[in-house]
């Protein structure tokens, strides 16, 4: 009976058992995320008879216009795996269980907006409400301090442009204005370098400079991808690009499991 799964020998279609591991998989990863406008998976084995043994080549992913956590976009993310060992018994019963971690080359857009968007997340917004340090206390008399009104303009050659408003006891609202370049460190985190501190209006230019640069102090600390794992899955960044308003990662992902298709 399940001989019908695996087509017959030298088909150039793509035969049922494939089908079912992609519509399976397809409904598995969506789960990861809160929204998604399209996932879709295409798996590569051959021969097909492979299948019966849960051996398959690879397995392409692309998602479209995803949410993670309910609050952070992303534009699209890509992975392409090794090869893969599951439990073909699994799939016929609509899951996917891995016998051993996946490795796959993996590509993450974020788009301009999507990331002024995940600015005003609650778990952002956290970090950027009372915020008491030396850094800034020294500042503000010991008083915490307020940022917020961010908004981030990606720039050529992996630089940001960032603004905000930071509320200062005994000074009101006082500017961010800062230039700073991108980079990653440890494979996990964005770090915000070499910043350059952007003139405002000359009564506030010194602790304009001084708050700008506790704001990138404290992005520094923020942006970690452990903080965002995927159930299952733990992505790691080599390099990042900025492209047209947008932000372009390229990495790895491992896959330990996958997430249930059903709810």
């Amino acid at each position: 009976m399940l001989g019908g799964l695996i087509g017959s020998k030298g088909s150039a279609q793509t035969d049922f058992g494939e089908q079912l591991l992609n519509t399976v998989a397809s409904k598995s990863i969506a789960h990861l995320f809160s929204q998604s406008e399209s996932v879709e998976v295409q798996v590569r084995c051959y021969p097909s008879s492979k299948l019966l043994q849960g051996s398959i080549d690879s397995f392409k992913m692309q998602g479209k216009a995803l949410v993670i956590r309910r609050q952070f976009p992303v534009e699209l993310m890509s992975f392409e795996t090794d090869a893969v060992t599951l439990d073909f018994g699994s799939v016929l019963q609509g899951q996917i269980r891995l016998k051993q971690p996946v490795q796959a080359i993996a590509q993450v857009v974020l788009s301009e907006a999507g990331i002024n968007q995940a600015f005003q997340a609650e778990l952002v917004q956290k970090r950027l409400e009372n915020v008491s340090n030396p850094e800034l206390d020294a500042i503000s008399g010991d008083e915490p301090i307020n940022f917020a009104n961010v908004q981030v303009q990606l720039l050529a050659n992996n630089q940001v442009h960032l603004q905000a408003t930071a509320d200062l006891p005994f000074h009101g609202q006082i500017p961010v204005d800062v230039i700073t370049t991108l980079t990653v460190e440890r494979r996990r985190r964005i770090g915000f370098s070499q910043p350059q501190f952007q003139a405002v209006a000359p009564d506030s230019e010194a602790i304009s400079e001084r708050l700008s640069e506790a704001f990138v102090n404290i992005l520094n600390g923020m942006v970690d991808l452990d903080r965002f794992d995927l159930d299952g899955v733990t992505m790691r960044i080599n390099r990042l690009e900025t492209e047209a308003q947008k932000l372009i990662f390229s990495g790895y992902a491992q896959i330990d499991h996958f997430p249930k298709a059903g709810g």
